[in-house]
């Protein structure tokens, strides 16, 4: 794909073109005042100066006169004709850069605009205005190519999602109109089944699309750390308990409140308890815990003693559709987007997240760091 640099339109001279004739302007301006002073003002200031001395010689002030005339011209016209071709090679070397400068910014914007999402402005060195454009610009160039390979990955993973349960689905009914499976119980579990992991994967597209949205509203009001925790931990109680799983609280003591939209918290505490409870096996335990950091910040902190993850995985547990164990995950139900809207949630409200772990069967950490009720 190409891109080309719009011309400029017929009539129009460009900047470049109206620096140089700015400049010029100005020089020849200064030109003639200089000229008109030194052609008038100056004879007449000499020759009060030379009156005032007492040169009573007419030919003598005439001749003198005439000697500052003469020097004045040389000296001034010598000296315009220098400052006026200094001055317009400066023109023409300023042009020059500031019409590169910008034909270079105009040349990036074609190549973004036809989908060259690598398309970089140098930084062009003429004040500190034109290298923060050049900044910004490229700083939006990273930031379009970034959401370019975003969309792509996610056009990539929904194809890659929906294949397995829409596979399912038309063997089954392929199945059935041939006559080779019977409308049964099982039959009918198998393809409830793979409509409700459709649904889920649908629900979960919207919810982390409305999370990761520009400006999500968030109704934020002052809790209590500890109260969040405690309503996470009810919430899920009863699935753990089937699961053979503990979840123990670990109340914080003379923490700050912070200021949390308490449904969306609440979700982002839900997903991170499901994900621990699903890589957590029977016997096992998750902590909820909360402190303050050396910062100041409120941490709030879910551990478990589940299956851990790679050091690799770590930096992309957060992005959607991303699993440490494929495998596990797609028999489990997990559709990879939970921890996406986590963080999606944890930024709408000011905070930041992160995951640790020791390794492979050592458990997992997610500590999410809120700033204290001002």
């Amino acid at each position: 794909m190409s891109a080309s640099v719009p011309p400029v339109r017929g009539g129009r001279t460009g900047l470049a073109a109206r620096l140089l004739l700015a400049f010029t302007l100005v020089m020849g301006a200064a030109g003639v005042t200089a000229w008109l002073v030194a052609g008038f003002a100056g004879p007449v200031l000499f020759h009060r100066h030379l009156v005032g001395t007492g040169v009573a010689d007419p030919a003598a002030v005439v001749h003198a006169e005439e000697a500052y005339r003469s020097a004045s011209a040389l000296s001034v016209g010598l000296g315009l004709a220098v400052g006026l071709a200094m001055s317009l090679a400066v023109a023409v070397v300023l042009a020059r850069r500031v019409g590169r400068s910008l034909h270079a910014v105009a040349t990036a914007a074609a190549l973004l605009a036809a989908g060259r999402f690598d398309a970089r402005v140098p930084t062009p060195r003429l004040g500190a205005e034109f290298d923060a454009l050049a900044t910004s610009f490229n700083a939006m160039a990273r930031r379009l190519a970034d959401s370019e390979q975003l969309r792509r990955r996610l056009l990539a993973d929904v194809a890659h999602e929906l294949r397995t349960p829409v596979a399912t689905l038309g063997a089954y009914l392929d199945g059935l109109e041939d006559g080779v499976v019977e409308l049964e119980p099982p039959t009918i579990a198998v393809l409830r089944d793979q409509g409700a992991r459709l649904t889920r994967l649908a629900d979960d597209l919207a919810a982390v699309t409305r999370a990761e949205a520009p400006g999500v509203q968030v109704a934020r009001v002052r809790t209590d750390p500890n109260d969040l925790l405690l309503g996470a931990a009810a919430a899920v109680a009863d699935r753990a308990s089937a699961a053979g799983v503990l979840v123990r609280v670990e109340r914080g003591e003379g923490l700050p409140g912070v200021l949390v939209d308490h449904d969306r918290f609440g979700q982002v505490l839900g997903n991170l308890l499901d994900n621990a409870l699903r890589h957590t096996p029977a016997g096992g335990a998750i902590t909820l815990a909360a402190a303050r950091t050396p910062e100041g910040a409120v941490r709030l902190t879910v551990s478990d003693t589940g299956s851990g993850i790679p050091a690799e995985h770590l930096p992309h547990v957060f992005e959607r559709f991303y699993r440490v164990d494929t495998a596990r995950s797609r028999t489990d139900g997990g559709s990879g987007i939970g921890l996406a809207i986590v963080r999606a949630l944890v930024e709408a409200h000011a905070g930041r997240v992160a995951a640790f772990s020791d390794g492979p069967g050592r458990g997992a950490r997610v500590e999410i760091d809120l700033p204290p009720e001002s």
